[in-house]
């Protein structure tokens, strides 16, 4: 399954040691609903009715400039939330996905692409 979003969601280092939730909370729930939405469409698409007892999940943000960021503020938390909601993947824990985060640049069409495939866990 292939999905592509709009956007980059916002780097968690946006959110540290900040007092106010109410924006952390704001912005994972939208992008959660946004992966939730996009994944259950492509599951009934494919017609595939369970998720996998494992899963490869690739994440890559495609940012709209060059600027140095790090790939732990960008594991993909608000993302593997919707993937678990839709039933894409089984759960988001060590035992049910490896997962895989890249960036790249995209001055003209900055987005997410989330690749989920079934696997092992070789």
């Amino acid at each position: 399954m292939r999905l592509v979003l709009n956007g980059v969601p916002p780097s968690l280092n946006r959110f540290a040691g900040r007092l106010n939730g109410w924006e952390y909370r704001g912005e994972k729930e939208r992008w959660t609903s946004a992966v939730q939405w996009l994944a259950k469409r492509e599951l009934a698409r494919l017609g595939r009715p369970a998720a996998p007892d494992f899963a490869h999940v690739s994440i890559t943000y495609f940012f709209p400039d060059r600027r140095r960021r790090d790939p732990d503020n960008y594991g993909g938390k608000f993302l593997l939330d919707g993937l678990t909601k839709a039933g894409a993947i089984r759960d988001d824990s060590f035992a049910h996905i490896a997962l895989t985060v890249r960036g790249d640049t995209d001055r003209k069409r900055p987005r997410t692409e989330i690749v989920v495939t079934e696997g092992d866990k070789k």
